[in-house]
């Protein structure tokens, strides 16, 4: 069975993966503009899909600073 973790806050879908015991490999995307100040420290998942050897792959990207943290 494979959880619907995309848009999920990366620390409570890693959460859920290893309580379901589910091997998973991360790839990061970063924007190719740095006009919207991004926190690396605020990761979520922002696509999933199941490699042909039934591997999850996630991509995870960070969320953008809120305007009142700026």
């Amino acid at each position: 069975m494979m959880l619907d973790i995309e848009a999920l806050p990366w620390k409570q879908a890693a959460a859920s993966l290893q309580e379901a015991n589910i091997s998973y490999t991360i790839e990061m995307t970063r924007p190719t503009r740095n006009f919207f100040p991004v926190d690396e420290n605020r990761l979520y998942v922002v696509r999933q899909r199941v490699a042909a050897d039934g591997k999850l792959m996630l991509t995870l990207a960070a969320k953008q600073v809120p305007m009142e943290e700026v």
